[in-house]
């Protein structure tokens, strides 16, 4: 998730759920966890043409937590396409990053954009590193759903040293799937585009963009919103007013892989209604709500592209080695949070809607053989001013994400379960 858009959600990518062989943390982009309404999905109905399915599995690194779609990358106005399987669904940043090692087949053929004459590109920053690399404009279809000439990102195509300035100036480069713990990233949040007015007008010091002269010398540089990496659903010409991720409940030791439904538009098919017995809570423009956690004031966010529940409780034991960044509880426990509807003028959520988060002890629940967990739940530090609602939140849930039409008089974003 962008700095630019004050994200803080987290991917700590175990590689290898048997051994915790790695452990490294991404600042991107589940039976047990919260309350509210709306059923779990199912993947066991084939999705219609405004419907993909999520994968939660293996995946590309064996990295617990990651759910994914496939996703086809044409480029513009051709039949010169190729499908990336292994996308991985986030609902809290906004726009589509691919490697480009897993997109080489039609890397080729899909036009750089460009500011002044100069090549385009974008650092997306995040807590602990960074992704890298050109944005290029492409056809990108997932189901049956067409977002034509949208700009995307393509993470490691360029020279590693040509971006010394901003946020990109220290900590790691995250440029290949081994990386990023899937083959790109699929961001389908409230926002439609990653950067909107920071990076289209005032200090190019504050963009996440580049112009790079000959594909170097890169120098952050002010660009339109219409070059900007955008949110495909936005683009969708019928069901683009926002997201549905519905994932089906599991038990507490998890399962090796389960499906899940991720359906475009909400109340704009039969199959997409919102239904009147959800919670529903207006969030700002990057998906955060009011919350009360530990009886203090705090931001949260329901976040499919966190692989666990992120939140800072010294009462808890972190585990060691690898993976220090979890906790591990001698058995499990439970934390509640507390979330509301976002108020820029009010702190907390006084009279919000409790939700329960199941903590297990994260390097058993590693070493088990499963990827999909509902338990797991880490920290960032005692720096951090958030809790995370990561993707084991989602299971057994279905949760709604209403696009920001607010910039042409539309509705209000939203998140509703």
């Amino acid at each position: 998730m962008s700095l630019t858009h004050s994200k803080h959600s987290s991917v700590f990518r175990v590689l290898g759920a048997l051994g915790l062989a790695v452990v490294t943390a991404l600042i991107a982009a589940c039976g047990g966890g919260g309350g509210g309404s709306g059923g779990g999905g199912s993947g066991g109905t084939p999705p219609a043409a405004n419907q993909a399915t999520v994968t939660v599995g293996s995946g590309v690194e064996n990295v617990a937590n990651i759910p994914t779609v496939s996703v086809t990358i044409c480029a513009p106005g051709t039949t010169v396409c190729q499908t990336v399987d292994n996308i991985q669904v986030d609902t809290e940043s906004f726009g589509l990053r691919v490697a480009s090692s897993a997109a080489s087949q039609v890397l080729g053929s899909l036009p750089k954009e460009a500011v002044a004459g100069a090549q385009l590109a974008e650092c997306t920053a995040f807590a602990d590193g960074f992704t890298w690399g050109s944005i290029r404009t492409a056809d990108v279809k997932i189901s049956g759903e067409t977002a034509a000439g949208l700009p995307i990102q393509i993470v490691g195509d360029m020279p590693q040293g040509a971006v010394l300035t901003g946020n990109c100036s220290s900590g790691s480069l995250e440029l290949t799937p081994a990386a990023l713990g899937a083959n790109g990233i699929l961001g389908v949040g409230v926002a439609p585009n990653d950067c909107g007015g920071v990076c289209a007008a005032g200090s190019a010091g504050n963009s996440s963009y580049y112009a790079c002269p000959n594909g170097a010398n890169c120098v952050q540089t002010l660009v339109a919103v219409s070059q900007q990496v955008t949110n495909p659903v936005s683009k969708f010409a019928n069901d683009n007013n926002g997201v549905i991720l519905s994932m089906p409940g599991i038990s507490p030791s998890g399962q090796s892989t389960v499906t899940g439904t991720l359906t475009f538009g909400i109340n704009t098919q039969t199959n997409n209604a919102l239904p009147s017995t959800v919670t529903k809570l207006t969030t700002n423009a990057f998906g955060d709500v009011n919350a009360t956690f530990n009886g203090g004031p705090i931001t949260a966010f329901f976040d499919s592209g966190s692989n666990a529940y992120f939140f800072t409780d010294p009462t808890l034991p972190n585990c060691t080695g690898n993976a220090s960044a979890f906790y591990c509880p001698a058995g499990t426990v439970t934390r509640n949070v507390s979330v509301a509807s976002y108020n820029a003028n009010t702190t907390g959520a006084p009279g919000g809607m409790t939700l329960t988060m199941s903590i297990g002890n994260a390097s058993q629940l590693l070493q088990n053989g499963n990827f999909a967990l509902n338990n797991l739940a880490g920290s960032l530090g005692n720096g951090a001013t958030f809790v995370d609602l990561g993707m084991p939140f989602f299971y057994g849930h279905t949760v709604y994400y209403g696009m920001d039409q607010s910039g042409s008089g539309g509705s209000n974003p939203f998140v509703a379960f």
